[in-house]
């Protein structure tokens, strides 16, 4: 994905916003907040939610449907956007970051906002045109998407940032399809032109 041109002049310029969260088991909860103006994002917030390692796995899932509560109030995001359970996890693992999904799926629905999943290779070619890419490139790219002076930090916050730059692309490429087919999308997004480079 290459930083993305402005609309062209007397365009109507578009702004949508989407809320990325990447959960996580026992580390950091990442999000970020994004919101494209035509074609061109700006990064409103990011972070990770990081509870005791003595904190129950109750108390996990509470604080992360807090968490989305808040930013769905302060935000209001058109989208969220959430990484999807990695196939290779051990089967406890993959049931509980299905849990922890669950909430923020429950969150939004509870905002009657949509929520979208995206499994850890589609963001990647999404965003750097590499379905294998280390977390150092997600981090390097998402950064210069942003316009950022650095890599966005924690890595968990990056991925999140990336979830939310994925499904933009996805969503614009939903909507070119359904105007090509005669079927007017209601939540069209902001074109992002993709390249396939490594960083």
């Amino acid at each position: 994905m290459s930083l993305p041109a402005a609309t062209r002049p007397g365009t109507a310029r578009r702004r949508f916003r989407v809320l990325g969260i990447d959960p996580a088991v026992a580390g950091a909860t990442g999000y970020g907040i994004v919101e494209f103006e035509g074609a061109v994002p700006h990064l409103l917030r990011f972070g990770a939610l990081k509870l005791p390692t003595r904190a129950t796995f109750a108390a996990r899932l509470r604080e992360i449907h807090n968490l989305i509560e808040k930013l769905v109030v302060e935000f209001a995001p058109d989208a969220v956007a959430v990484e999807s359970v990695f196939t290779a996890l051990n089967m406890r693992t993959a049931l509980r970051l299905a849990e922890m999904r669950g909430v923020v799926l429950l969150a939004a629905a509870q905002a009657q906002i949509p929520a979208h999943s995206y499994s850890p290779r589609e963001v990647k070619a999404s965003v750097v045109g590499y379905g294998a890419a280390s977390k150092q490139q997600m981090q390097q790219m998402v950064g210069s998407l942003l316009g950022l002076s650095s890599c966005p930090e924690p890595a968990d916050a990056a991925d999140a940032l990336a979830v939310a730059l994925c499904h933009a692309q996805a969503a614009w490429a939903r909507d070119r399809i359904a105007i090509a087919t005669g079927i007017r999308t209601a939540a069209a997004a902001p074109r992002i032109r993709t390249r396939a480079a490594r960083v």
